[in-house]
């Protein structure tokens, strides 16, 4: 049984990107693709052991390579990206990017044959067998297991403004849901996913895992969806809450945030700050509001003495850290309004284009 240990906490800040993508055909509907990018055809070498598949046979999922620092992380991204498409389109294939497919019937689409996801199927049942989510993962080393444990329990009050920034999922298997995040509320109906609770430290957290593992409730530590968790082999903190996003510069903004807040978190615990100790159901209140509302939530403040817009809360932010990425997508029409307008003005054709993976 394969365990994490506090032991890979070693380094502060560094970063690592994961992304979900879909595997489409020239118009940009869903395809079943990933066994020949992944299994029938050898990758370009940078993509050699950072390419997977996940559930289903059209969400394909990529990881740059450790990123040492933030000014490299963009050009590591965009190299990964390109390597992406290119491999894709040499074998007659497109990607796209969102946190759902505005088009996939997950009832029409092939599941993977690997033993981990036909594991899974046979265990969650429904749930799993109409997960046709796609996400961003953003993972910033810490050097002490203690460190993580408290940096994820205070990134939970972050994960709302995180997730209603990128909400960029609208339409589920065909149809409008009403919901800025649809992916999110879809993922959660799988087990071990969603607002994590607190936990007191490392051994805590250990002891968690280790539990999961025996009593068969998981199959490996990865299967802990939590939208934050401690990753304990990877010895990150590791942020799984942003829809999938087709523009690099929206990406690129939840990275430099999340990398800046848990520089900033980190700082906080070598001070002695007392941490918080949110309750989970505020924590999913908040999380609701960002799925349901996107960018014109309003949350309960991280000192539960009212609410706050998320407009003042990316003011507030971007001054306290000094970053400007979130302020940019604030901005900007949000990623489900713009898939609305564009399929209520242009049609599906037009909503689909919109969706290809861009690598500059």
């Amino acid at each position: 049984m394969e365990r994490g240990s506090r032991d890979a906490f070693t380094r502060m800040g560094t970063l690592g990107i994961e992304e979900e993508c879909f595997v489409v055909d020239e118009d940009g509907r869903p395809t079943s693709g990933t066994d020949d990018l992944v299994y029938e055809y050898d990758p370009p070498e940078i993509l050699e052991g950072r390419l997977d598949h996940e559930l289903f046979k059209f969400v394909i999922e990529t990881q740059t390579p450790l990123i040492e620092e933030l000014d490299d992380a963009r050009e590591s991204l965009l190299e990964i990206r390109q390597a992406l498409v290119d491999h894709a389109e040499a074998h007659g294939y497109r990607i796209a990017a969102a946190g759902l497919h505005p088009l996939a019937k997950w009832q029409e689409l092939e599941h993977a044959e690997k033993p981990r996801y036909q594991a899974q199927i046979d265990r969650i049942q429904y749930p799993q067998h109409r997960n046709t989510t796609a996400g961003v993962h953003i993972h910033v080393g810490v050097d002490d297991a203690d460190k993580a444990v408290w940096i994820a329990n205070e990134l939970r009050w972050y994960v709302p403004i995180m997730l209603a920034l990128s909400a960029n999922s609208p339409y589920w298997n065909g149809f409008d849901t009403g919901l800025q995040s649809a992916r999110a509320k879809i993922f959660e109906a799988l087990p071990n996913t969603g607002m994590p609770t607190y936990f007191e430290d490392f051994d805590a957290f250990d002891r968690f895992e280790r539990l999961m593992l025996e009593t068969d409730s998981i199959n490996d530590r990865g299967e802990l969806w939590y939208d934050v968790r401690p990753h304990t082999e990877h010895g990150t903190v590791e942020l799984r809450t942003p829809d999938g996003q087709a523009d690099p510069d929206i990406v690129m903004a939840f990275v430099e945030y999340a990398h800046a807040l848990v520089c900033a978190l980190a700082e906080e615990y070598e001070d002695g700050t007392s941490g918080h100790q949110h309750r989970r159901e505020l924590l999913d209140e908040n999380k609701w509001r960002a799925i349901r509302y996107g960018q014109d939530a309003s949350f309960i403040d991280r000192d539960l003495e009212g609410t706050v817009d998320l407009g003042d809360i990316v003011d507030r932010e971007c001054e306290r850290l000094g970053i400007d990425g979130i302020k940019r997508v604030y901005e900007r029409e949000s990623g489900a309004e713009r898939q609305r307008c564009l399929f209520e003005s242009d049609g599906p054709d037009a909503l689909c284009e919109s969706l290809f993976l861009q690598t500059e």
